[in-house]
């Protein structure tokens, strides 16, 4: 299983930004988007950065209620870890246990082409065990 499946799955829409926006901008699109992150692109829509909500809680914990004046490029996460559209789904998952992340923009051809979290990248992953059971359950019924 490769993360594509995850996007052809879910959708490829993916919530972006500017850098230039405030932290307060910012947390009302993710909480009407009812999401924990979101992509920072330049004007070539280019991935800049990613902000999560840990962001935005380090810079509140920093800087209390003047924080949300801040613009999201002082807090956004700028060594973005990416995966490609073609990266097995167990290595995506290891990629984000041991890079501690819990999202990930996939690119494709150097272009965003997708978000993938680590809720989306688990349910596929227990889907696939799932299905796997299910399948040696039923080999086993015929065998015996």
């Amino acid at each position: 299983m490769i993360v594509e499946q995850i996007l052809n799955d879910k959708g490829r829409e993916v919530v972006t930004l500017k850098a230039s926006i405030t932290l307060k901008d910012a947390a009302m699109l993710m909480d009407d988007k009812k999401i924990g992150a979101v992509v920072a692109l330049d004007d070539d829509d280019r991935i800049v950065g990613v902000l999560s909500e840990r962001d935005i809680v380090r810079q509140f914990a920093r800087h209390g209620a003047a924080a949300l004046e801040m613009q999201v490029g002082s807090a956004m996460t700028r060594a973005v870890v990416t995966v490609h559209s073609t990266t097995a789904i167990d290595e995506a998952l290891q990629t984000m246990t041991d890079r501690r992340i819990r999202h990930l923009p996939v690119v494709h051809n150097d272009r965003l082409a997708g978000f993938v979290s680590i809720g989306d990248l688990v349910k596929w992953k227990i889907a696939e065990t799932e299905a796997e059971a299910k399948a040696m359950k039923s080999y086993l019924s015929a065998q015996f």
